[in-house]
């Protein structure tokens, strides 16, 4: 195991055994998944307000108390921004896995099993362990039911839980909700990253990417360094104001930190992207991006950033085995074939500006001769923004209800998008349908896309998955 050297000492404390009978009367994953469920989950709820009593880091630390504060037990690695959060946790913690340290991660939401949000070293953990885990928490939950713990802080203090008692060298750990008031925002990390900002959760972070910025900026930590991929001018002025005031080690790509790419193509790799990243301490020469898109090299490059940070910081991170495990980088759910005959390709782009992301990546990176696009989203979206961006990738529609509480309503999005394109359009109020008739739709030559959301991702993996696409 590699030796590490920090600035930031961490007092590690081992975690008492769970035993297999606890306080919290929960004995199987089925009863811990049916207590989470009974509380309050803003990620199935349509309007949420953003306010101290709805998310409430004092409630979330008073959690944390009650089980012996875990989060205080491993050093950690922090990542907020509107697109590419997921990719660049699961990019960071694989480069540090192959570096030769154990690394949890902790992302949200989840495409089939509830366990995918907590991993360590790329295996999500065991029904019994979440089970015992959620029982440890329970009792501490019950005793402050007045002030309604929700469902994302008891799962983030569980992640927590969990990666204190695994003795795990580091934690990636992405926010759920903004930044400033999210449940993961009480860890003191080595670094934190910011990925893309755009349009996403206006309700709640605001309806300027300024305002945004100013929630996302949240995470950053005195003394901490903040990586951050390119952004517009305004978003760059709130992140430097917001750095200076919190005494963060701003850092962005390509000003602070020389950063490259170029997509290329050659008949044994195909159509890819490679990166430069060269900095006093680092020097990633031309190295492949592991995932298709432009927007996968900037996600790319902040997590590459955050290595550099650490690297800067004493930790022995060896650039070999970095590049190494990128290569046998697996992401689910982006850009992800899921069949080959018809071609079908899944990709949770669940706003603008991902949807735009995806339709340029797919034109840019794959072959075909026209594409039949299965499209659902949930009703809190910008709609119109991702429909303006869906219509000038997608040759046909076919819209349908993304399987969750939040979906909007099919028909809905069938007629918006009448009245913005001219293009073939029609409605299906089930995937299984709606894929169905694409398949009646398309040739050899042509490509069947799914997305707009992560549930109906998970739904179409799970459909494909239990043959019923066949």
């Amino acid at each position: 195991m590699p030796k590490t050297v920090s600035r930031r000492a961490v007092v590690r404390k081992k975690a008492k055994p769970i035993r297999a009978r606890t306080p919290g009367g929960i004995r199987t994953y089925q009863a811990a998944v049916k207590y989470l469920n009974a509380k309050t989950n803003y990620e199935t709820m349509l309007r949420v307000g953003y306010n101290h009593t709805n998310f409430n880091l004092s409630r979330m630390l008073r959690i944390l108390a009650g089980i012996g504060n875990p989060h205080r037990q491993f050093r950690s690695l922090h990542i907020a921004g509107t697109k590419g959060k997921g990719s660049t946790c699961t990019m960071l913690a694989t480069m540090l896995r192959h570096a030769g340290y154990r690394t949890g991660l902790y992302t949200s939401p989840h495409f089939i099993d509830l366990r995918e949000r907590i991993a360590i070293d790329g295996q999500m953990v065991s029904e019994a362990e979440f089970a015992r885990l959620i029982a440890k928490i329970s009792p501490v939950v019950n005793r402050l039911a007045s002030e309604g713990p929700t469902f994302f802080e008891i799962l983030t203090a569980a992640a927590f839980l969990h990666f204190a008692q695994k003795e795990v060298d580091f934690a990636v750990v992405e926010t759920g909700l903004g930044g400033r008031l999210d449940s993961t925002n009480v860890i003191k990390p080595e670094v934190c990253g910011i990925v893309n900002i755009s349009y996403d959760h206006v309700a709640q972070l605001g309806n300027t990417l300024e305002k945004i910025a100013e929630e996302k900026a949240g995470i950053f930590k005195p003394g901490v360094p903040a990586i951050v991929a390119p952004q517009p001018a305004g978003v760059k002025r709130v992140f430097k104001r917001v750095a200076e005031k919190v005494g963060a080690d701003l850092r962005f790509l390509g000003d602070d930190l020389e950063f490259s790419y170029r997509f290329e193509s050659s008949r044994a790799a195909g159509p890819h992207i490679r990166i430069c990243m060269n900095t006093l301490t680092s020097r990633f020469e031309h190295l492949q991006v592991p995932m298709l898109g432009e927007h996968q090299a900037l996600n790319l490059g902040v997590a590459l950033g955050m290595i550099d940070a650490l690297r800067r910081d004493g930790v022995k991170i060896n650039e070999q085995q970095v590049m190494d495990g990128l290569a046998r980088l697996k992401i689910e759910g982006r850009m992800e074939f899921i069949r080959q005959q018809p071609r079908t390709l899944v990709d949770a782009a669940h706003n603008a500006a991902s949807v735009a992301a995806l339709m340029h990546a797919i034109g840019q990176n794959i072959s075909y001769d026209s594409m039949v696009v299965i499209f659902g989203c949930s009703a809190d979206k910008d709609i119109d923004g991702m429909l303006k961006q869906l219509q000038l990738g997608a040759d046909k529609v076919i819209f349908t209800n993304n399987g969750s509480v939040r979906s909007a309503d099919p028909r809905e999005l069938y007629n918006r998008f009448m009245e913005l394109s001219p293009k073939m359009a029609q409605v299906a109020d089930e995937l299984s349908d709606a894929y169905r008739i694409a398949r009646t739709c398309v040739t050899r030559d042509d490509l069947i896309c799914i997305t707009g959301s992560v549930y109906l991702v998970g739904k179409a993996k799970r459909l494909a998955a239990a043959g019923a696409f066949d």
